[in-house]
């Protein structure tokens, strides 16, 4: 939870316990305007002052950056303990209406009912009944007349619906426990799904000889980064095939040509920037998409990755695939360009490279010189 967040949560914590406050405030003075009980005024207003003070304390440690460090059921248990107090100081000044605000203890107690863990709402529940009964016993120490009957009938009546509420809290915490489990179960199987698509995206994606992209993948990218292109800049686009890999799939078998296909795709991509996009285009070919660059930059990439791949060998045991070679046709993106086209025009350059003899990078500007 972030700061920000658990903040509007204490303040609306604090929010509610003034609601409770201010609605025990209400009571009091209606009962003190009715006749009800005769307390002094200043009983009352000195009862008002400390409520006050107290909403002051609570939003002060609440809402205060610097006490955001202190755990959340604690705070929530501190500002228990503070309405306990202060109800309990405000019964030890009622006599006939000590009955009528009895009901605000499981009123405090019901505060802390979804914060408080069990141990710490059965201590609360505890600690309100001792305050009220060592009250009791406390003024028939000092000789204060009581109502023997109605004080057992009031201790009585609280024991009961603290009992009552101990029980409902232990349900409650209970479903909160099983509804946070069923939650963490839940998370934990949304994870495995969002593991298991992004696998499931990553096969359909790439090319599973080789390792890299498929011809479909590669063609929504470089869709994507044809429309994303500003004006000027350009992509350089290449076809890549490799010679006579017919024959090397006939002299030295079909697993020799798929080791062939292999080193390629290794010795390609370590020739390649982070930022450049190489697929498996179909067969023995394959497509090279070179963001930002210019004729020069993507021929000598090109040239660069042919003769890699012409000192390269497959690395099967007592395999020797002599005079590995590839052409290449290439050809330039503009802004607008039209991505079929500029396969085409590529298509065309390396056509005119496999007729020229092969092992050579030919680039569509060339061939329009030519």
């Amino acid at each position: 939870m972030t700061e920000t967040a658990l903040q509007q949560l204490l303040l609306k914590r604090f929010l509610l316990a003034a609601g409770t406050y201010l609605l025990v405030l209400g009571l009091g003075w209606t009962a003190f305007i009715s006749g009800h009980f005769q307390a002094p005024a200043g009983v009352l207003l000195t009862g008002a002052g400390l409520a006050l003070l107290c909403q002051l304390l609570l939003g002060w440690v609440f809402v205060s950056g610097r006490n955001l460090r202190f755990a959340d059921p604690s705070l929530s248990e501190f500002q228990v303990l503070l309405a306990l107090a202060w109800q309990t100081w405000l019964l030890s000044h009622l006599d006939q209406a000590r009955g009528t605000f009895l009901v605000v203890y499981p009123l405090i107690l019901m505060f802390g009912l979804f914060h408080l863990s069990g141990p710490v709402f059965l201590r609360c529940a505890v600690l309100i009944f001792a305050s009220f009964v060592g009250l009791c016993v406390w003024e028939a120490y000092k000789g204060e007349w009581l109502d023997g009957p109605l004080v057992a009938l009031q201790a009585t009546t609280l024991l009961v619906v603290l009992c009552w509420l101990c029980l409902y809290a232990r349900y409650v915490q209970g479903s909160r426990q099983r509804m946070r489990k069923q939650r963490y179960a839940l998370q934990t199987h949304q994870d495995t799904l969002r593991a298991m698509m992004s696998q499931l995206e990553e096969l359909v994606a790439t090319d599973e000889l080789t390792g890299l992209f498929n011809r479909r993948h590669f063609l929504n990218l470089a869709g994507q980064a044809v429309d994303v292109m500003h004006s000027g800049s350009r992509h350089g686009l290449a076809l890549i095939d490799l010679d006579h890999f017919k024959r090397i799939n006939d002299v030295y078998g079909h697993a020799a040509g798929d080791q062939v296909l292999q080193t390629f795709a290794r010795v390609a991509s370590s020739c390649l920037r982070n930022t450049d996009v190489l697929a498996r285009y179909g067969g023995e070919e394959f497509v090279l998409l070179m963001p930002d660059c210019t004729e020069a930059q993507l021929a000598a990439c090109c040239e660069r990755v042919r003769h890699a791949f012409s000192l390269s060998q497959p690395p099967a045991v007592g395999l020797r695939v002599d005079a590995l070679s590839l052409s290449v046709g290439m050809t330039l993106l503009g802004a607008g360009d039209d991505l079929d086209d500029a396969l085409h025009r590529a298509d065309q350059a390396l056509y005119c490279a496999k007729r020229s003899g092969r092992n050579r990078c030919l680039g569509a500007w060339e061939t329009i010189d030519a």
